[in-house]
């Protein structure tokens, strides 16, 4: 199962609604790991050396640091990001679908963006 990082600034509404429907889920917070306020390529470092899928609503700059740890060869797990006006409950599926059926590595360098 894939290992799932909330951004800071992720809804905890989806995160607490994800855990609900599925309690096994291997998800952390941001705000957990002692990594508030910290700035997104120190989020995306710490997301590729812990190999976790980072969820965002930041699509205004995590999208460009993350190309750039491509850019630099460096490891990028993946990224999910997903509109602040998105109904929950889709993006509850959404997540819960790619995280269902994707393997780890299927993820690796991708940016998906939800709803599907």
């Amino acid at each position: 199962m894939l290992k799932l990082l909330a951004d800071e600034n992720f809804d905890n509404t989806i995160v607490r609604g994800l855990l609900r429907r599925q309690p096994n889920l291997d998800i952390v917070r941001v705000q957990d790991i002692g990594l508030s306020g910290e700035d997104d390529p120190i989020i995306l470092e710490w997301a590729a050396q812990e190999n976790r899928i980072l969820r965002t609503h930041d699509v205004a700059t995590i999208t460009r640091y993350a190309y750039e740890r491509l850019a630099d060869d460096k490891s990028m797990p993946g990224v999910i990001e997903i509109g602040l006006n998105e109904s929950i409950g889709r993006v509850l599926e959404d997540i819960l679908l790619v995280v269902e059926c994707c393997l780890e590595y299927e993820l690796e360098g991708q940016i998906f963006y939800l709803p599907l």
